[in-house]
């Protein structure tokens, strides 16, 4: 349900709400938030909440360290973990400098330009997540081990699958708060489990992903677990993706897919620094169907783009290079902007490579270009796109410039 700030203030006062959770995230994608009690919650919307920017990774340094955080209404969730009496919801928010311009590093704001200039050209865009984990065992002092929770593989169920409970929770509390789970399963690696997510409008896909970690992480230490979404948690083990699936329409009966799967093999070498920000995120390219060559296919896991088998509104692409580092925000903001550079040009991807990738010979595969082998090397390719520096401020790239190790 969409509130106005009106009505989740007489919302607060009716069902016995304590704290509001305001949430936003740094550039890197990693979750925020300030607790204010209901009484500051008419100052939030009409004047938004003051935060340090200097305390927060990518948004400045303390010269000129304050911004402010405007609560979006409409993202209004309750917390399920959180007690019944004295309960607590959460928001998401827009930050802004003190004189109201819009925070050029908010990368919620980003991609809400990003769906608007695809609205001026008629263009709506939609998403469906598909993020993986591992859950870890605990050691006594409730911190997080390198043992698996269990030793099963794809798609096995219990005894020998022991996070289907985990599983079930994680889907019932997303449920709760209005996200619609697709499917849940274990993976291939031990301890390792995907949940899928139902198409949505961008930025709802970019929200969902983000409470979808949160709410992970939550239940999994309810269970005296540890949620790993990290690219590579295990040497020699598959690694976690974040498949992103995408679709565009413009007018009835028009097929725009083959402009998106153009307009991403053109730039996923110039968004890779974004979609895999961290340098464990290298080690799991080339292996455990994560792709290395820049190509696409249908069905085909071991492409970097793949069109899934399905019609109507399921038809899609998906893209298999991105992990769960990535700050979902700006992927959706970049996959947005590298499809309506296609679409407007008119682009056509090459013919589709309905080979194995990870069987193909080398005479073969050096017909192919290489998505980036480093975080380095993807910096390098970043920090000279035109491309990229048309569609991010100067100020975002140079953060970026200057990566987490």
């Amino acid at each position: 349900m969409k509130y106005s700030p009106q009505e989740v203030i007489q919302f607060v006062q009716e069902e016995d709400v304590k704290f509001i959770r305001l949430a936003f995230c740094d550039i890197y994608g990693r979750q925020k938030n300030i607790s204010i009690m209901p009484s500051e919650l008419s100052r939030a919307f009409e004047h938004g909440i003051a935060m340090d920017a200097s305390a927060t990774e990518g948004f400045g340094d303390e010269t000129h360290s304050d911004l402010f955080l405007h609560p979006d209404p409409s993202t209004l969730d309750f917390l399920p973990w959180r007690p019944e009496h004295g309960r607590v919801i959460r928001m998401f928010c827009d930050i802004t400098y003190p004189d109201g311009r819009v925070f050029e590093c908010d990368t919620r704001s980003l991609l809400k330009k990003a769906v608007s200039d695809a609205k001026k050209e008629n263009v709506e865009f939609s998403f469906g997540s598909e993020l993986e984990f591992y859950l870890f065992k605990l050691d006594e002092n409730e911190y997080h081990t390198d043992i698996p929770h269990d030793d099963a593989g794809y798609m096995d169920i219990a005894p020998e699958d022991r996070g289907e409970n985990v599983r079930r929770e994680i889907c019932l509390t997303l449920e709760q708060m209005g996200i619609s789970p697709e499917s849940s399963h274990h993976e291939e690696g031990p301890g390792q489990n995907e949940i899928d997510f139902r198409y949505s409008d961008a930025l709802s896909a970019a929200d969902h992903a983000m409470t979808f970690q949160t709410v992970v992480k939550t239940v999994a230490h309810r269970n005296g677990l540890w949620a790993d979404f990290s690219p590579k948690p295990l040497p020699g083990k598959p690694g976690n993706g974040f498949h992103i699936n995408i679709s565009a329409k413009r007018q009835p009966g028009e097929n725009l897919l083959p402009h998106l799967i153009a307009g991403i093999l053109t730039h996923v070498r110039d968004m890779t620094a974004f979609l895999n920000p961290g340098e464990a995120s290298y080690e799991r390219f080339g292996e455990n169907k994560a792709p290395l060559y820049i190509s696409w296919s249908s069905e085909n896991r071991s492409q970097l783009v793949r069109v899934p088998a399905a019609i109507g509104e399921y038809r899609r692409a998906e893209l298999r290079s991105p992990d769960p580092l990535a700050n979902p925000y700006l992927a959706f903001a970049l996959l947005i902007y590298a499809g309506l550079d296609a679409i407007r040009q008119k682009q056509m991807p090459p013919a589709p490579a309905d080979i194995n990738l990870f069987k193909a010979d080398e005479t073969v595969l050096s017909g192919f270009s290489k998505l980036p082998s480093s975080l380095n090397e993807a910096v390098s390719f970043m920090k000279t796109s035109d491309f990229i520096h048309t569609c991010l401020p100067e100020k975002l790239i140079a953060a970026y410039s200057n990566p987490r190790r």
